[in-house]
């Protein structure tokens, strides 16, 4: 900000803070029209941003200008919409404390425009997912629709807001938008059915009839024509040259749908609009016998199709009233003028109730949806329209304090003052009142707890407090409303004069409270016999009582309350009639609404804008400063201004005014390198701050005139020159000494880049002379060593000893060895048998002494076995055990029978007798010496191994073998014929114990075998699909086994 007060004179102070004379007005709206003949439209007061409507589009709203503000100091750049928006944002961020705009100023100051940049902002700027997007589609898009049912022309704006609206945009943890609430405050119902010249009602009116398919016209009784309905007319404006009504629909029903309203709504929406046009069409003379009857049938029975409602019940309703009296009711005609207000007072309430109804279903698509689950377990369309909004006012924020926070925005009328001023007027005007007292506390106690934080001694500030006038109008008992309320409720017929009299009976002698009756000869020329006058903060307001008590009445609306519509039926509850309790007051409602306002305002941190219209004609660059200066005073800017600048005008911590003038005293240039307390310090004590000037707090230097900020900004534009000269002087000493640094690395790039090419040239000759020797020596490999082909054959040694050194034999087994070359094949000989003969020695010193026994055992069966026995394949991968039996199968006895003669291998066989051929269970025991035949505890019979002849096999995969002995032993039997499934590895281990390795015969067809002493016995073999043991005709053994490699 600091950067432009050396243009003050040409445009002005960005902060009303720095005016020299900040107690004239004349100064303050002169540095308004400076920056506005600039198209500098906004201004600070501190904190407070002042924005002049331009009438015009400045290019100073792009995603490019939010991205400059973004995360932006708030003084840093110049004044600007978008630096109060970041820094509400960042402030909810860092903080986590919800933050609220204001906004207020007359209408066609540019409040709508400023609160759309507002929105705009964070839908730009903030992070979003998608259904976050969905969310900031719909508050973007539900601006159209309040404008469309809430704005109209008038006579100072083509767009302006006729209600007040407060908007919750709530975000999440991470700072993105997740839901929005609205609350709506005053609707100028009045314009329904009345204009002024040069007036509109409101957009939707026309927007429909321009813009509505002709069926659905036709179908809602309207033609396309604003001329011919009475509520439009009034105005003598139904078309406007900036508004485009047709293209306005299109955008309205779109929003609509984005918003998520049904099609059922939107076409109850849209009868209820119609009924409100053939309300103001319904025309009422005098029957034969002088009472009041509806002349227009047709408008009447389109209105209880609209409406939903019994067309008899509806005429009864307009033409007459009920009245009570002692507990009877009786049914009156009204009067002419009675019955025109009750059709306005009808269409007045349908059209605020459907508004008020438009905006809650806004705000059920705006909630986030962990909020609508809370808040609306029931379903939404259900409930009654009272209760929703009741429901939501008290409820939304409560449901938004956990790990959500908000940001409000309130754009709310300013202070209005016309030639005839109604009860809405009064209520805009103390809607005010109550902003600036809440607007003026708030800043003084903005302003008393900054100082308090750094340490400043706070003193006290006089202002003007309007607490008296706020009072004058909502003290209990004795304020204006209190009396409003009370003249309505009392027995008899109120009247306007009779409520007129009561306020100079109850508030005569207060000092901000003046008629007619009561003023002095001066004062009473300009105020009426049936007004009032209250002076207000921002001035003197003269309001006429006419109407006043019509404003507060609620009748009974028995009829609207049975309509078939969904809107009304939620709109107008049946409690309503039911109820014995006399219903509030509009006034009281207004007055609550804005307490609740207020309280909500409280809650949060406030941040403030001041929009200013420049002239009544909407012209661009055109500056009434007539006007203006009504509007500075009736906005409280000057107020503003004086409690801002009662203590000091300037403020700003401690690193930015360092480093902004630290170039000013020699002891903070170039760095300042201690506290900055003290750097700040021993820079002001070097400019000659006197000590009244100026206070050092915690964090930040307070300067009370702006003349001392001006002198030391001036002091700094004057040093400016030097800073350059000095920049420019060490920038030319920077690039010269680079230009030096560029050269020399060339120079020595240049050398490098030689040698380079010259290592390049050398290993290229050298390739090329090792290339020409490799092709002579390929033509020459055949003949003797010779100086030709010496490095070929050399090179062909060294590769294949170098491939012999990467790819040696892996193991004993592979038997790969690459092709010598022809001058190396005896040396490869060796090469191989020697790497052969040292894996072989390394395998076996590896080999454990149990593997190297089950190795000795497959040799021996390899070498018995091999390509003579069918199942000798299959026990190849089986290793051999050192026992088929366990230790508990041996019976002690035969163990204890055999004594010091241990058994090395026991298996369980089937032995077959020698005559007959019946098969017994034995079991098998080898021991160092002999082997033996068991039989339960039984020795059977025991072979020595010098006694055994020979053993028999056969080449099938049967278990059969045959031990054979000596018949003329008279010790032994005879032949042993046994069967075991383990018959490879039984004759093994029997071989190589008996060492009879020599002695096994395999035999393919039969084996004889000797059954006693001359005597002998034959087993046939033959293959067959299955294993089996039978005696043949011949007496000869019969064995059938499946022959599994046949030969």
């Amino acid at each position: 900000m600091e950067s432009t007060l050396t243009a003050r004179d040409r445009v002005g102070v960005q902060d009303f803070v720095l005016l020299e004379n900040y107690t004239s007005e004349a100064a303050f709206i002169e540095n308004l029209r400076r920056r506005f003949g600039e198209k500098l439209i906004y201004t600070y007061i501190g904190s407070v941003l002042v924005s002049v409507n331009p009438y015009k589009d400045l290019e100073i709203y792009s995603k490019a200008h939010m991205e400059r503000y973004r995360g932006v100091s708030f003084y840093e750049i110049s004044p600007h919409i978008y630096a109060v928006s970041d820094n509400t944002y960042r402030a909810m961020r860092t903080e986590r404390r919800d933050q609220c705009i204001l906004i207020s100023g007359e209408s066609g100051a540019g409040k709508t425009e400023a609160s759309k940049k507002i929105l705009q902002y964070y839908a730009t700027t903030c992070p979003v997912t998608d259904h976050m997007s969905t969310i900031r589609d719909r508050l973007l898009q539900s601006n159209p629709v309040l404008e469309a049912f809430g704005n109209a022309k008038t006579l100072r704006n083509d767009n302006s807001s006729r209600f007040g609206k407060y908007m919750d945009v709530q975000f999440d943890f991470r700072g993105a938008p997740i839901g929005g609430h609205i609350l709506n405050y005053l609707l100028e119902k009045s314009r329904v059915v009345h204009q002024n010249h040069g007036e509109r009602n409101f957009h939707i009116f026309y927007q429909l009839l321009e813009g509505g398919e002709q069926d659905q016209l036709s179908k809602l009784g309207l033609e396309r024509n604003a001329q011919k309905y009475h509520y439009l007319v009034k105005g003598c404006c139904p078309r406007v040259s900036s508004i485009n009504d047709k293209s306005d629909w299109k955008t309205v029903r779109k929003a609509l749908t984005v918003i998520g309203f049904h099609e059922e709504e939107v076409e109850d929406l849209l009868n209820i609009i119609a009924s409100v046009l053939h309300l103001g069409n319904t025309q009422f003379g005098e029957g034969e016998d002088g009472e009041t009857q509806i002349t227009t049938e047709s408008h009447l029975t389109y209105l209880s199709k609209l409406l939903g409602v019994d067309g008899p019940a509806l005429r009864e309703a307009l033409t007459h009233k009920k009245l009570t009296a002692k507990g009877e009711e009786m049914i009156g005609p009204l009067s002419f003028e009675q019955a025109v207000a009750a059709r306005d007072a009808l269409a007045k309430a349908v059209y605020g109730r459907a508004f008020t109804w438009l905006v809650a279903k806004i705000n059920q698509s705006l909630l986030a949806s962990k909020t609508i689950h809370q808040l609306f377990p029931l379903n939404y369309c259900s409930l009654s329209l009272p209760w929703i909004v009741f429901y939501l006012q008290d409820e939304v924020y409560n449901s938004s304090k956990g790990s959500s926070s908000v940001i409000g925005l309130l754009d709310i009328y300013g202070f209005e003052v016309f030639q005839h001023n109604s009860f809405e007027q009064f209520c805009i005007n103390y809607c005010n009142e109550k902003l600036q007292q809440l607007f003026i506390k708030l800043t003084l106690k903005s302003e008393q707890e900054e100082y308090e934080a750094e340490g400043i001694t706070w003193e006290p500030v006089k202002y003007f407090d309007n607490k008296i006038i706020c009072d004058l109008v909502e003290e209990k008992h004795k304020g204006f409303i209190s009396i409003l309320d009370e003249e309505c409720l009392r027995p008899g017929e109120p009247s306007d004069i009779s409520f007129l009299e009561k306020l100079e009976d109850t508030l005569g002698g207060h000092a901000h409270f003046v008629t007619h009756k009561l003023a002095n000869g001066k004062t009473r020329k300009a105020v009426g016999r049936e007004e009032f006058r209250l002076i207000h903060y921002a001035g003197e307001v003269n309001y006429t009582v006419n109407g006043e008590l019509a404003n507060q009445s609620v009748n009974s609306r028995t009829v609207i309350c049975q309509s078939d519509n969904q809107i009304l039926s939620q709109c107008f509850h049946r409690e309503e009639v039911t109820t014995q309790k006399r219903p509030e007051t509009a006034a009281t409602q207004f007055k609550n609404s804005l307490a609740k306002l207020i309280e909500i305002l409280m809650s949060k941190e406030p941040s403030y804008v001041r929009c200013i219209k420049p002239n009544d004609a909407k012209q661009s660059g055109r500056f009434d400063e007539a006007l203006v200066r009504h509007q500075v005073k009736y906005l409280g800017l000057m107020e503003n201004l004086r409690v801002r600048r009662a203590g000091f005008a300037y403020r700003r911590r401690y690193e930015a005014f360092l480093q902004r003038y630290k170039s000013l005293c020699p002891g903070t240039w170039p760095n300042w390198q201690g506290r900055l307390a003290d750097g700040v310090a021993t820079l002001v004590q070097h400019l000659g701050y006197k000590a009244e000037e100026y206070k050092l707090g915690k964090t930040k230097i307070f300067i009370r005139f702006p003349k001392t900020l001006f002198t030391t900004e001036d002091a700094l534009e004057a040093r400016r020159p030097a800073l350059a000269l000095t920049l420019q002087t060490s920038w030319r000493g920077y690039r010269e000494r680079a230009k030096y640094h560029r050269i020399r690395n060339a120079v020595i790039q240049s050398a490098w880049r030689g040698m380079k090419s010259r290592r390049k040239a050398r290993r290229r000759r050298h390739a090329a002379e090792i290339i020409r020797k490799f092709i002579k020596g390929f033509i020459y490999r055949h003949y003797e060593r010779c100086p030709e082909n010496e490095y070929f054959l050399d090179h062909q040694r060294f590769s294949f000893l170098m491939t012999l050194v990467r790819n040696p034999p892996k193991s004993v087994l592979d038997k790969s060895w690459p092709v010598p070359p022809p001058s190396l094949t005896e040396a490869s000989e060796h090469l191989c048998r020697l790497c052969m003969q040292n894996m072989m020695r390394a395998y076996c010193r590896r080999i454990q002494p149990e593997w190297k026994k089950q190795m000795e055992q497959k040799v021996v069966a390899s070498q018995i076995f091999q390509d003579q026995k069918d199942s000798y394949p299959q026990s190849v991968p089986k290793l051999f055990v050192a026992s088929r039996l366990d230790s508990e199968e041996f019976n002690l006895k035969v163990i204890q029978t055999l004594g010091n003669d241990k058994v090395k291998y026991g298996v369980a066989v089937t032995k077959y007798d020698r005559r007959g051929y019946k098969a017994r269970p034995r079991q098998l025991l080898l021991t160092s010496s002999f082997a033996v035949l068991v039989a339960e505890a039984k020795l059977k019979q025991r072979i020595d191994y010098t006694a055994l002849r020979s053993i028999s096999v056969s080449s099938l995969t049967d278990g059969f073998m045959v031990l054979h002995v000596p018949s003329e032993d008279n010790k032994q039997k005879s032949d042993v014929v046994l069967q075991c499934d383990h018959v490879i590895e039984v004759v093994t281990k029997l071989a190589t114990m008996a060492d009879k390795k020599n002695k096994v015969n395999i035999s393919q067809d039969s084996i004889k075998f000797a059954v006693a002493r001359g005597k002998e016995a034959v087993i046939d073999f033959t293959s067959g699909p299955e294993l089996k043991v039978a005696k043949g005709k011949k007496g000869h053994l019969l064995v059938t086994a499946p022959q599994l490699n046949p030969r």
